[in-house]
């Protein structure tokens, strides 16, 4: 998954790369500095040094020989004292050259780090926001709001931390690994058969806690769900004194939750002191090796070459330790990684036509021609419904719940795709158009008013790019909100709260049909807009209906009937079919399903 967004941070990762190149270098020279000291000190080499000029040998021979030259003329006039000071001198300069190389590696990949994770984030609010309301119906919220935030956190904690340590590590591992070669190719060839057994002990433990992550995060997402239903249906809870109830579901559940990530911390708390024990057995057993070699003369290593050598073989042991450490984190990462990839590479059925039909003047004559649908693809929903209607008339859509009347409006703005038979408007199959073009097309007004934490404003305007004040007015004049929105302390720049937690649920449908009339569109969609209104708030709803459903193609679903009399046409539902279509009076006369249902209502 990392591959699809590191692209475009090359730069910063390229950089990055020099930096720790660069690092491990001056790593290998400042180490280097202490050969000659040792030798200085123990008077290993007692040998006269000429200068040597460039070209007379190997580069290398002629460095090295060159520096002991000038090391031996400090000592000639200086003394050994002052060769000493200069050589630590020169260890320190290269050390803080090195780290500030190494400052530069971990300064270029901030950016890139920061930004894939930034990048996911993104991108899967960007998915969940293109995905089919059918996804939301399989997916529980709070596993898919887990996934947003724990799971990305969890794929910036564990992969996107490692990242210096991934691109570093191998670095210096390899540069210190040639330098080793040519000390001792006898000694390095066993080190490079030491170090694999190593690393397959700590590959093993890694693998198991990538499975028990994935189970971790899946669990988190229950937890997710758990507390997310428990805040939506807060009011239920508390009317049938179900509080103990929730609260031991929610324990119970978060103890496995506890008793899972005991076990996953103390197997990834598993990788320092493991990996600590192999590396100090694998520093004793190269000594041992290496002294064997040096003792029985089998190497023409000095006991200096030799020190420097357990130097730098000590200095790939740390990042070799990191890299072990780096591999359980994204081993832990890669479960959240799952997750977050189920969201990201979703197929979204619902998509625009190769060459989408361009939508010019629009009357809105609706056809449903021979629709069924399924949303399992076994048990069908809707059943061969046929239904024509004409533009600017009014179709009201009745029947017992599970009927299929939600469903078939549904379908209209492709929430859903037909499994059968095809829906156009003005003779244009909705399918070649679009979906932007075809919602731009209707409004919504919902049994449930779906407000938003901001402004009136800014509720009214939701949608609609570039209204003005006095337009948004207007609109809320025609749905009888705006007496009640000046009123208030801020007038149209008051907040309405969560969901429009501070208004009334009369107040909440009439910002909701001013956001439709604000929109102006040719359809509109009425789902029991409502049913869960009182008597005075229903009668303020209908007189804003009213005017907003004028001149324009109207689905209206309605289990109060009283509100659908003076519908064009109404049409009765049962079990997936259209049973009965007519106007209010010839139903009646019919005496069939939609006098059962109005005789009910009158009961």
């Amino acid at each position: 998954m990392l591959r699809r967004f590191v692209p475009p941070y090359k730069k910063y990762l390229i950089l990055n790369i020099i930096f720790n190149i660069l690092s491990a270098i001056l790593t290998l020279f400042s180490f280097a500095v202490i050969i000659p000291i040792l030798e200085m000190l123990f008077k290993v080499k007692e040998q006269v040094y000429t200068f040597m000029p460039m070209g007379s040998a190997s580069f290398k021979d002629v460095v090295i020989n060159n520096f002991y030259y000038y090391t031996q003329e400090i000592i000639d006039y200086y003394g050994p004292g002052a060769a000493l000071a200069s050589l630590a001198g020169l260890l320190v300069v290269m050390t803080a050259l090195k780290t500030g190389v190494t400052y530069l590696a971990m300064y270029c990949i901030v950016p890139m780090r920061n930004g894939i994770v930034r990048d996911i984030r993104n991108s899967m609010f960007d998915k969940m926001t293109v995905l089919p309301m059918g996804f939301f119906t399989t997916e529980r919220k709070g596993d898919i709001m887990a996934r947003m935030s724990g799971d990305v956190a969890e794929i910036e904690n564990s992969i996107m931390s490692s990242l210096d340590m991934l691109f570093k590590n191998p670095v210096m591992i390899l540069v210190c690994l040639g330098m080793m070669i040519a000390i001792s190719w006898q000694l390095t060839l066993f080190v490079l058969i030491l170090l694999p057994a190593a690393g397959f002990v700590m590959g093993r433990v890694g693998k198991a806690l990538k499975r028990k992550s994935l189970e971790q995060q899946n669990m988190w997402g229950g937890l997710m769900s758990n507390i997310e239903e428990s805040l939506g249906g807060l009011r239920i809870i508390k009317a049938f004194n179900a509080e103990g109830k929730v609260r031991l579901r929610f324990h119970q559940g978060n103890q496995r939750y506890f008793a899972l990530s005991n076990r996953i911390a103390r197997r990834q708390n598993l990788a320092h002191p493991m990996s600590e024990f192999l590396g100090t057995t694998a520093i004793a057993i190269v000594l041992w090796f290496g002294g064997s070699l040096i003792l029985t003369g089998a190497s023409s290593m000095n006991a200096a070459a030799f020190i420097y050598y357990m130097v730098i073989f000590y200095s790939i042991i740390n990042p070799a330790k990191d890299l072990s450490k780096a591999m359980y984190a994204i081993q832990k990462g890669l479960a959240s990684m799952v997750r977050v990839d189920k969201i990201l590479t979703a197929e979204n059925p619902i998509a625009d036509p190769a060459e989408p039909v361009e939508i010019g003047s629009l009357k809105g004559h609706i056809r449903y021609n021979d629709v069924s649908f399924s949303y399992n693809g076994e048990t069908e929903v809707l059943r061969h419904v046929n239904l024509d209607i004409p533009a600017g008339t009014t179709v009201a859509l009745v029947g017992q719940s599970g009927s299929g009347k939600s469903t078939l409006a549904d379908l209209l703005p492709r929430f859903y795709d037909v499994t059968g038979g095809s829906i156009t408007i003005d003779g244009t199959d909705i399918r070649q158009m679009r979906v932007h073009d075809l919602r731009g097309l209707m409004g919504n007004v919902n049994q449930e008013a779906i407000l938003f934490n901001d402004t009136f404003f800014n509720n009214i305007t939701f949608g609609v790019e570039s209204a003005t004040l006095e337009q948004v007015r207007e609109a809320a004049r025609i749905a009888n909100a705006d007496g009640f929105i000046m009123e208030t302390e801020e007038q149209y720049n008051t907040n309405i709260g969560d969901r429009g937690c501070r208004l009334s649920g009369g107040q909440r449908q009439r910002i909701s049909i001013a956001r439709a009339i604000l929109k102006n569109p040719p359809v509109l969609i009425l789902d029991e807009a409502t049913s869960a209104l009182d008597t005075e708030s229903e009668k303020l709803v209908q007189e804003a209906l009213d005017r907003l459903m004028k001149g324009r193609t109207t689905l209206v679903i309605a289990h109060r009937l009283s509100t659908i009399c003076n519908a064009d046409m109404i049409c009765v539902l049962h079990e997936g079919r259209i049973v009965e279509a007519g106007t209010h009076a010839e139903l009646l006369a019919l005496g069939g399903y939609y006098k059962h249902l109005v005789d009910m209502q009158k009961f």
